[in-house]
């Protein structure tokens, strides 16, 4: 027997005594899979496609010390989750983790962690592609004048991403893998492509800003007259929303070699290399920003960084520039759609959305949930069309990603911090570090929960309205009456598929 087919066959033992059959096919590698979660991430995307707000909500200092200081929290969650990850290497993640960590009430802690990492897959699913739709109509008004001031062309190019997405994901599962490898070398050779044209590319008349001003200098422009001490903080939204998506390397163990150990570093190495080539993207971009023009760069918005590259490098520069952030954002959303389909898979396949047979169901031929995957796709386009009349929408839409996603994180840390030493550690694990790692991590997402809900753009009315707020308590508030009048009488938690012999009949109809 060869070493890919003993470790196959440990995954597969694994994978069945956490009770489940192994319906989706195992073909990616420990690079493989951090390469999902690293595309998530996506520097050339979060960070950019968020520059606008932390040149409103902060400026440059912001923008250079908020990515290490939230970086390094986010370290702090993701090592908390690697740990749980390596003990439970599944699907279904987060919400399966709850339940075998619960002292009590297992079925209450996974319905409410599933429906926080529901909504916060939707919602970053829906930021990645937003985000990458804002730039392309940059692009194209550049070529064909397809105005970026209207809403409807952003939603028109928005839903055609997603569709592309859904359509990869559904079709193409094997150039999927294969771009997720390709996607890492893209965003590292992207990094030091844009920094580069930063350094030694300023056409004539641009220059470089000083050091100090890159490192110190304040700015508000969020419409609201109130103190830093409420400006810097809502300005981390920036890092910490860019900092989102490494779960994907959990969601996708089951299609992984060794998940057990695979899967932890994946979600680790995944935010260090993220903190490291994010931080010197950001602080090349803040050195190229020209300070007399700072109000009109802030003011394109999401597309600010391609203002910047206009301003900076000129138009042929900042087109080549685009189509570099372009394609790490399409790959970066494909990615998306791929991690958020298999727990929506998974959920499913425990009977915890409405209409589960439906998304649980798997294409024969691809080995892939296609009806999970056109929900995600779906779900993501209804996140965004606040946009046709609210302008901070897409603020909101990233907000409500990192709320949905890291109540969902750590919600599995606490309730492993709850079990103390009878912890069944897997093969991946902290050691006596778990604990303050762990309570670090707790206190961090408490506070970015409050924070993100606040108002972020002032004067508050219909078009700068955050409603995070507002689809939290919807998705949250139809949980929680969905749980207390019919879900606690039948959710029991994650579902066992059946016996050994059982398990084994379901890969046997599926491989037919």
């Amino acid at each position: 027997m060869s070493v890919n087919e003993q470790a196959l066959t440990s995954d597969e033992e694994t994978l069945h005594r956490l009770g489940y059959a192994q319906e989706l096919r195992r073909r990616m590698s420990g690079f493989s899979n951090f390469a999902v979660s690293f595309t998530i991430i996506s520097i050339l995307s979060g960070c950019l496609t968020l520059f606008y707000f932390g040149m409103d909500e902060g400026g440059p200092a912001i923008i250079v010390w908020g990515w290490p200081i939230v970086g390094i929290m986010t370290l702090l969650v993701g090592l908390s989750m690697a740990e749980v990850c390596s003990s439970y290497p599944t699907a279904g993640g987060l919400y399966y983790w709850s339940a075998k960590l619960a002292r009590r009430n297992g079925p209450a802690w996974s319905w409410f962690t599933g429906w926080f990492n529901f909504l916060g897959q939707v919602a970053v699913t829906a930021g990645i592609d937003f985000g990458a739709a804002f730039f392309i109509n940059f692009l194209l008004d550049l070529w064909f004048g397809f105005d970026l001031s209207h809403p409807w062309h952003t939603v028109l190019v928005y839903a055609i991403v997603l569709f592309v997405h859904g359509m990869l994901n559904q079709f193409g599962i094997r150039l999927v893998a294969l771009l997720n490898d390709v996607s890492v070398w893209w965003h590292i050779l992207g990094v030091l492509i844009i920094v580069g044209a930063m350094i030694f590319g300023l056409k004539s008349g641009a220059h470089h800003e000083s050091a100090k001003y890159v490192f110190t200098d304040l700015e508000n422009l969020s419409g609201f007259k109130i103190g830093w001490w409420y400006i810097l903080p809502v300005g981390l939204l920036m890092a910490q929303y860019t900092f989102t998506g490494y779960d994907a390397s959990a969601h996708m163990t089951e299609e992984t070699h060794e998940a057990s150990t695979a899967g932890p570093r994946g979600i680790v190495m995944s935010i260090l290399v993220s903190l490291i080539a994010g931080w010197v993207l950001l602080i090349g971009m803040t050195f190229a920003i020209q300070k007399g023009n700072y109000a009109a760069e802030a003011a394109a918005g999401t597309a600010a960084p391609a203002q910047i590259w206009l301003d900076a490098v000129g138009r042929t520069g900042a087109e080549l520039l685009l189509l570099v952030v372009i394609g790490a954002q399409l790959f970066c959303g494909m990615s998306s759609v791929t991690a958020n389909s298999r727990m929506i898979y998974a959920f499913s396949r425990d009977g915890a959305l409405p209409g589960s047979n439906l998304w649980h169901r798997v294409n024969k031929r691809t080995r892939t949930p296609t009806n999970a995957i056109w929900l995600a796709a779906g779900g993501a386009l209804v996140l965004g069309l606040p946009y046709l009349w609210n302008g901070a929408a897409y603020g909101a839409v990233t907000s409500i990603a990192v709320i949905g996603l890291y109540i969902a994180y750590v919600t599995p840390t606490f309730l492993r911090l709850r079990q103390g030493e009878s912890f069944q550690r897997g093969p991946w694990h902290l050691g006596k570090r778990s604990y303050v790692i762990g309570w670090i991590a707790v206190v961090w997402v408490v506070l970015i929960a409050i924070l993100f809900m606040l108002p972020q753009f002032g004067p508050i009315g219909l078009k700068t309205f955050n409603y995070a707020p507002v689809a939290v308590v919807v998705v949250i508030g139809y949980a929680g009456i969905y749980w207390a009048v019919s879900a606690r009488n039948w959710f029991k938690g994650p579902k066992v598929q059946g016996t050994p012999e059982e398990l084994a009949a379901i890969e046997h109809e599926l491989s037919a």
